[in-house]
């Protein structure tokens, strides 16, 4: 176990690089990063113990800090870390908000970490979402006050959200404010909207430390998780302080640290731009991603560059090291234009040298693993129908059974159908009697997830059916991890692995599609990919193994840098129609979709806008023109 502390370094020193303003450190994973900063706060109450003080804690809620929370209480029952002597301050939580509400930061709390740790109930507050509004001004003074009575916070946890806000401190925050009411940014509801099944149910208020309270805390830890705080994380540790970003007020703490993951941490200049920061070591990709950055930049296509461009943007280092900025570009333009094919599955009968992949097996045993009933078509229902037409044993395996993702009026309506054409069903009754008179966030019944799954079982089958896949080569896996009732869902266990596991035993696959979107607002993507990695490291010494490729898409959410493309599918027109219908039969996902971020666009016209804009980059770095692309990273085991 690490024993150090992640501020190893004096706060406000950066020798990275002039642009950054707060201290940062990147992981390769959250799990990795969580694990180091629950032994920080593990330290800090080890520390207090010894000095028989108590150890004041700020915590966070949020996908964010779950895995710390989880080491937390691993060290608590495996290693005898105490509780006896810590007090707790919660940020924030939603009002009005019954703390027994499964969408409270109450329940979140308890279920996460109190309920497992010997921490005394006495020692644990979390802002009050039922206080009445007569004395909701009273309440965040006298919390304000508690805080001041144990000295302030030890330690400050935070996420971030897309507005730059810690703690509900939406845009326009004061950089002194206390605890107090505020009212929530319309991007903030809609971030939470999944987790309440809808952003008509989310809170428009909530309760808040204020940012002068998180700022007084001795040492703040800023956790960064995901493709989709990228921007926000850039703003906050190179921008300008204002209160546009609240976050960027955290620069004036002298004992601050962001701990990152990869993805959060791709728009910094250090990373995505490192040769505007210091001396690189150019690899292949770097030099890909350079050139890439340069064209766009500069607006030209490859072979237009010239060493005037590569020297007036910091890269005079590469050219020192390739030449010519004529042999660089030829060089980079025949990377790009190898991932382009139109075989997906390989072409027969070709050299395959430069082809992104193999020309034999002429015909492949493919699986394409779908986190959801519809993430195949509309990620990549192009390839797929690509892959049937030239005659590869294709089959799909749809992860989840997608239920929770079915509106009730839309399951509604099948119970009525049912109840119709069977008069005397008593299942038909009980679920239009369930859904007409539930209220709030009640969990669904068995039945009617039952019913919703079956929605979305019906709706997968039509669009392969469409796509010419016999209903063979469709499998339900149906992992248990998703199987809650609730957005919230279970860890990943054994269970799971196993079934990936059988399904690429049983298919020997040749090729493996999966989705490396880790953007999705709910989390379904990345416990899928995970699954299908803990699969892999369990078979790779199985013969089939050494025969399998894995190609990684992205969903709606996100597509791949054109750096990072391994295999670039191009469609006509008339591919863009069909994957269109294709997407069409998810009807239920068509109008109104629960799911779907902050973009208002239905799945099939936002999808088809970044397969357009894939294409239109291609064509801007100088390569040929194309409606449309579909994407793919090849990912090594």
């Amino acid at each position: 176990m690490i024993k150090e502390d992640i501020g190893f370094r004096e706060a406000g020193k950066f020798e990275e690089t002039r642009f950054e303003r707060i201290h940062n450190v990147i992981f390769e994973s959250s799990q990795e990063a969580s694990l180091l900063v629950a032994q920080e706060i593990a330290n800090l109450i080890q520390r207090k113990n010894e000095l028989n003080e108590a150890c004041v804690l700020g915590l966070a809620t949020g996908s964010s800090p779950i895995k710390v929370y989880e080491e937390l209480v691993r060290m608590h029952k495996e290693e005898g870390l105490s509780f006896a002597n810590v007090v707790t301050f919660n940020l924030d939580e939603y009002y009005p908000m019954d703390k027994n509400d499964i969408q409270s930061y109450y329940h979140f709390m308890h279920e996460h970490l109190f309920n497992h740790v010997n921490i005394l109930p006495e020692n644990i507050n979390i802002p009050d979402g039922q206080v009445t509004n007569e004395e909701l001004q009273q309440y965040c003074i006298d919390y304000e006050m508690k805080i001041k009575s144990y000295g302030g916070l030890d330690f400050q946890l935070l996420g971030i959200g897309r507005t730059g806000h810690i703690g509900f401190n939406e845009p326009g925050s004061h950089v002194n404010s206390g605890t107090r009411s505020i009212t929530l940014d319309h991007l903030t509801r809609v971030d939470a909207a999944s987790s309440f099944l809808g952003i008509d149910n989310v809170p428009r208020k909530a309760i808040t430390m204020g940012i002068g309270t998180v700022r007084n805390a001795k040492r703040i830890v800023l956790l960064g998780w995901g493709i989709s705080k990228a921007g926000i994380i850039k703003k906050t540790i190179e921008g300008e302080i204002s209160s546009r970003v609240p976050a960027t007020y955290l620069q004036e703490h002298q004992n601050t640290t962001f701990v990152l993951d990869t993805e959060a941490s791709s728009e910094l200049t250090r990373v995505k731009t490192p040769w505007l920061v210091k001396s690189c070591i150019w690899t292949d990709e770097l030099k890909l991603k350079a050139v890439a950055w340069l064209s766009e930049l500069t607006k030209k296509p490859f072979l237009k560059l010239t060493d005037k461009d590569y020297n007036d943007n910091g890269m005079s280092s590469l050219l020192t090291e390739e030449g010519t900025a004529y042999d660089l570009n030829i060089k980079m333009f025949n990377k790009m234009q190898q991932t382009i094919t139109g075989w997906p599955g390989g072409k027969p009968n070709a050299d395959d040298t430069y082809r992104p992949e193999r020309s034999t097996p002429e015909k492949k045993r493919i699986i394409i693993f779908s986190p959801h009933p519809d993430d195949d078509v509309i990620s990549m229902g192009g390839t797929f129908d690509r892959l049937v037409e030239q005659g590869h044993d294709v089959h799909i395996a749809y992860q989840t059974s997608g239920n929770i993702a079915v509106s009730n009026e839309e399951a509604l309506k099948f119970a009525e159908i049912s109840k119709a054409l069977n008069p005397g069903s008593a299942v038909s009754e009980e679920i239009i009697g369930f859904l007409k008179n539930r209220t709030g966030n009640e969990i669904d019944s068995l039945e009617v997830r039952k019913l919703k799954g079956l929605i979305r079982r019906s709706e997968s089958y039509g669009a392969t059916r469409y796509l010419g896949l016999p209903d063979s080569n469709v499998n339900f896996l149906d992992l248990p991890f998703y199987e809650t009732g609730t957005v919230k869902k279970n860890n990943l266990s054994d269970a799971d692995i196993d079934i990936m596991c059988d399904i690429i035993e049983r298919i020997k696959p040749h090729q493996i599609y999966a989705a490396g979107d880790l953007a999705d607002p709910h989390g379904t993507h990345k416990v899928c990919l995970d699954s299908l990695f803990e699969a892999l490291k369990r078979l790779k010494q199985k013969s089939f193994m050494n025969e399998c490729w894995v190609w990684l898409y992205r969903g709606a959410w996100h597509e791949w840098e054109s750096y990072q493309i391994d295999m670039a599918v191009p469609m006509s027109p008339d591919q863009v129609l069909k994957k269109r219908h294709a997407i069409f039969y998810h009807q239920s996902q068509k109008d109104g979709v629960m799911f779907q971020g902050d973009d208002s666009r239905e799945f099939w016209v936002r999808v088809e806008d970044r397969n357009r804009l894939t294409a239109k980059k291609y064509h801007d770095l100088g390569l040929a023109d194309y409606s449309a692309i579909e994407a793919f990273k090849r990912y090594h085991f």
